[in-house]
């Protein structure tokens, strides 16, 4: 069996041997030096990633099925015939190997790699053989400690406070972590939902940390952005359904890594605000979401328990119910991707607001998302 299989669809069949060589061309060292001489040095990793992880996707694909590592249907999900679930190892690798050969190195970013790492292996044993949504949330708290530790952490709370305000920050700083990191994995119930958002939220960390003089944060943004992009096309088909799927290892991983990213930049040179405000509002859509679905669980007494709420397992999500909304899949994801930029565009113009303006922008995003589950909730018939 070829990885490069015809359902691919003609268009990607095409591109697969030509963005092959090109990734062997991409991967030579002069490559790399002539695009940083010229000061395109973001623009190699996030070549790189993409053309790793584009070429890498179909012979995952080709092993997950030798492996029968697949993700099987059933009343739950939206698929209908098993599908390849190692679309992750692909993503991770070429993030990985992008950011390596251009020599992105420091303490930091090496305990960021390994962590997300153990996040990616959790997830691909919780694909191959299961594995218990407790255990899960123990890795993730456990790597979240081992970056804490390492000096990686939220300071929300004022470093005068003293040991209330260390301990304060890291409960934040997990729970943030944690969070996004589970939203992810929750919006990984559609094609090409994740893989999307992956590349958008990427972009915007990416935006954001080159505008505040943060090179480093944005080469490691690039990097996981070209790596969504080059597994995108085989995961988000508008006339087929996917042929290969992320996995939990592929969406926590993304998770991961983007939420710890958002924890170690600065977002803000002149206002502690507009630097708290920043991240949130690129990654709103997941943490509204997250909100949404607890709250209306504890209201409708579908959850009465912490175990009961992280392992319930519905059909509430925000894309769900704008599926119902919007009369199809697709129509849902496109309309989550606008979404997503509309409030991410926000974090851009925050750059030189005010801390009244952040306020307004926040509440402006608030608004935003309100009126979208008002009307969503009424196309599905919950508002009377």
């Amino acid at each position: 069996m070829m990885p490069f299989k015809q359902d691919y669809g003609k268009v990607i069949n095409t591109l697969y041997f030509p963005l092959l060589i090109l990734c062997i061309f991409s991967l030579l060292p002069w490559t790399k030096f002539y695009l940083a001489r010229i000061g395109s040095r973001w623009l190699h990793i996030m070549i790189s990633s993409f053309l790793i992880s584009f070429s890498l996707t179909p012979i995952f694909r080709h092993i997950a099925v030798i492996l029968k590592i697949l993700d099987i249907p059933d009343s739950r999900k939206l698929h209908r015939e098993p599908t390849p679930l190692l679309g992750g190892a692909s993503l991770l690798i070429g993030f990985y190997i992008a950011l390596l050969i251009n020599g992105i190195f420091c303490p930091e970013l090496c305990i960021i790699m390994a962590v997300s790492f153990i996040i990616f292996l959790s997830g691909l044993i919780d694909d191959i053989r299961g594995l218990s949504a407790s255990t899960k949330l123990i890795i993730q708290i456990l790597g979240c400690i081992i970056l804490i530790l390492s000096g990686i952490t939220l300071r929300v709370v004022p470093i005068f406070l003293g040991l209330f305000s260390t301990i304060s920050n890291a409960i934040i700083t997990i729970i943030w972590i944690v969070g996004i990191t589970n939203a992810m994995n929750f919006f990984d119930g559609m094609d090409g939902l994740a893989g999307g958002l992956g590349i958008i939220l990427s972009f915007f960390l990416g935006y954001v940390a080159f505008e505040t003089s943060q090179p480093f944060l944005g080469w490691i943004s690039v990097s996981m952005l070209g790596a969504c992009a080059g597994f995108l096309p085989f995961n988000f088909m508008w006339k087929r359904n996917a042929s290969i799927f992320l996995g939990d290892s592929g969406s926590t991983f993304i998770g991961f890594t983007l939420a710890t990213i958002a924890v170690y930049g600065h977002w803000s040179e002149t206002s502690a605000v507009v630097s708290l405000v920043s991240p949130i509002l690129i990654f709103w859509v997941l943490i509204f979401d997250m909100v949404h679905i607890t709250v209306e669980r504890i209201l409708s007494g579908k959850v009465k328990s912490f175990k009961e709420w992280i392992d319930y397992v519905g059909k509430d999500h925000l894309h769900h119910r704008l599926a119902r909304a919007l009369g199809g899949n697709k129509n849902a994801v496109i309309f989550i991707y606008s979404l997503t930029i509309c409030l991410g565009i926000n974090s851009m113009v925050l750059r030189g607001a005010t801390s009244f303006e952040a306020l307004l922008l926040i509440i402006q995003s608030m608004l935003i998302v309100l009126i979208v589950t008002i009307l969503e909730r009424k196309a599905n018939g919950s508002v009377n």
